[in-house]
Formats: C-alpha cells, sequence, structure tokens
C-alpha cells in the first residue's frame, strides 16, 4: 500500500461530521504551493485561497483588485501542494453577485481549472440566486457572513459586525438560509462572540469564525499574519505564533554580511 492511499483526505462530510461531534475546525489560508505543503503536513483540516491574497501576495490595501484568473492561479499551485486538507477558493469580487449565470460560470471555472475542492463567496439573502445554482450544479459552497471584505467601501470601515439588533438578526436569518440552500459550512468574520455562539447554535452545518469567539464549530487565521511575516495588521483576534518577519530579515542581514565580508561561500560550499 503506497504512503498517499493511507492518508485520509478530510472531506465537507468530514467537517459536518466534526461539527457533529464537537470536534473543533482549523482552516488557515494558503497561496502557493510551498506553503500549502508545510500547512498541509501541519494537519490543518482546511486550506483556503482567500482572496486576501490581494493584500498579502500582491500588497493591495483592500481584497476587491483580484482577479478570477489570478485566484484560480494561486489555487492550481495550492492543490499541487495538499495531500489531505479541503481546499477552498474564494470566488473574487464581481464574479457571482449581480449574475446567478455568472456565479455558476465562475465556481465552475474555479473548480475545472483550479482544482478546488469547494468554493467561499461573501453575503446572505442578496446572493441567494447565485448560491442556489452553484449549489444545485454539484459544487460544494462555503458561505461567508458578518464582516465581508468584498463590501469594504458600503460599510467604510473593517470595525466589528452586526452590533445593532437589527443586523443581528439578519446574520442569524442569513445563517439559517445558507444551510437550507446546501452550504456545507458557513465563515464567520468579526461578529460579537455571543451572537456567533448563537449562530453556531441555530444551523446543523459547522461555523468558522475569525474574530468572532471561541464557540464557532473552527477558526481560520490569515497564515502570513499568524506566522509573523507581517507587521503593524495586529487586530485583537490575531494570535502570532512566530515572529518570521525579524527571523528573515535578520537572515536576509546575515547573508548580505557574509557575502561582503567574502565568508560565503567558503571552502566546503565551492566545488
Amino acid at each position: 500500500m503506497s504512503v498517499h492511499s493511507e492518508i485520509k483526505k478530510i472531506t465537507t462530510e468530514t467537517l459536518r461530521k466534526m461539527k457533529f461531534d464537537k470536534e473543533k475546525i482549523t482552516m488557515l489560508t494558503a497561496y502557493d504551493f510551498t506553503t500549502a505543503k508545510m500547512v498541509d503536513a501541519g494537519g490543518v483540516d482546511s486550506i483556503l485561497i482567500g482572496d486576501s491574497a490581494a493584500n498579502v501576495m500582491a500588497g493591495h490595501e483592500t481584497t476587491l483588485p483580484i482577479t478570477l484568473d489570478q485566484m484560480i492561479y494561486h489555487t492550481q499551485c495550492v492543490v499541487r501542494g495538499v495531500e489531505r486538507a479541503l481546499v477552498v477558493a474564494d470566488l473574487p469580487f464581481g464574479t457571482y453577485q449581480s449574475n446567478p449565470e455568472k456565479a455558476l460560470d465562475s465556481a465552475v471555472r474555479m473548480m475545472k481549472e483550479g482544482g478546488a475542492h469547494a468554493i467561499k463567496i461573501e453575503g446572505g439573502k442578496e446572493i441567494e440566486e447565485s448560491i442556489r445554482k452553484i449549489v444545485n450544479a454539484g459544487i460544494p459552497v462555503c458561505g461567508h457572513l458578518g464582516l465581508t471584505p468584498q463590501s469594504i467601501y458600503q460599510f467604510g470601515t473593517y470595525k466589528v459586525r452586526a452590533k445593532e439588533d437589527a443586523e443581528a438578526e439578519k446574520l442569524i436569518s442569513d445563517c439559517k438560509l445558507l444551510e437550507e440552500l446546501g452550504c456545507f459550512a458557513i465563515v464567520l468574520e468579526k461578529i460579537p462572540a455571543a451572537l456567533a455562539k448563537k449562530a453556531s447554535e441555530s444551523i446543523s452545518i459547522p461555523t468558522i469564525g475569525i474574530g468572532a469567539g471561541p464557540d464557532c464549530d473552527g477558526q481560520v487565521l490569515v497564515y502570513h499574519d499568524m506566522v509573523g511575516m507581517n507587521q503593524g495588521f495586529s487586530p485583537k483576534f490575531l494570535r502570532r505564533y512566530l515572529d518570521l518577519y525579524s527571523e528573515i530579515t535578520g537572515a536576509v542581514s546575515q547573508y548580505v554580511k557574509d557575502v561582503k565580508n567574502a565568508d560565503f561561500p567558503n571552502d566546503k560550499e565551492s566545488y
């Protein structure tokens, strides 16, 4: 038996079972082959190719500029590095909101060309028809409610969402709608912990939180934030597990010094 055939792949059904068994779900982002390989080897349940690639990989201020072609490219890179985790890819801004036919085309491209196992889209009632069409085509959909970064210009801020009763009620009703439509999970971003708990208990599909407290069925973080490759971005919900920015800049400085001093390469490092 080959090593590969012994690896138990995580599926959307695995995540549903994890919620049922009260086992927490882990998710991290990745945007390239090498990172995906490490994140997968670390044992994460799901890898998200987030449209946050627009920020961390391309240096944009928001997630809006990234295109479907660019997201497909990042997804292809990640899929090649993954053996076990469920790979979920974001459909970027403008590829699904206005037209259910366009939404389905975008999702099909992401699955066929990108090789994703599932797609993620932002919004509730407003995009009901798009979700219905994609799910009916047999494509697994992960929802995303609360702070939806693609709507940043509408919100005007990255502050916590759904603090007011009306928005909180809509969030709960959107959660139930997404479950009815056949979504397999929902990301809840930057909402009060008590509301996230209520939302998680009101549906039978898993919730995955980012800045949504400990009672979601799972958690997701942006890999670059979690390992400390980014400086200056320190939201309350972020726990840094490494300080790679300092480690890497330190290593680069040492390399520069060694080359300048003719210390690298030495005799052992030469042919």
